[in-house]
């Protein structure tokens, strides 16, 4: 798999921006990506190197619209870490 397979999106929340002055960054990954694609992945696309990776697999919530309802879909997260000797990710300075 190559790193676009891995890495879906970030995510940009206010929670997740608050991470990145300790060099944290939140993705949304690919359901069957482990830990070590998803360093792997974060160290081709965006030439830094990756400390630690977390992953949370996020339930979908039940939604209800009427008399119809059903689940949002389910996905997995993952809150990379970057060493400290680490240049930061551009994409998301532009955010601060």
């Amino acid at each position: 798999m190559i790193a676009h397979d891995i890495i879906i999106r970030p995510i940009i929340t206010e929670k997740s921006m608050q991470g990145i002055t300790d060099k944290k960054y939140t993705f949304e990954v690919a359901k069957t990506a482990t830990k070590i694609d998803v360093k792997h992945a974060v160290e081709e696309a965006f030439k830094v190197k990756v400390a630690k990776v977390n992953t949370i697999n996020v339930r979908g919530k039940l939604k209800r619209q009427g008399r119809t309802q059903g689940y949002t879909r389910s996905w997995k997260k993952a809150v990379v870490t970057l060493t400290e000797d680490s240049k930061s990710i551009e994409f998301f300075e532009g955010m601060m």
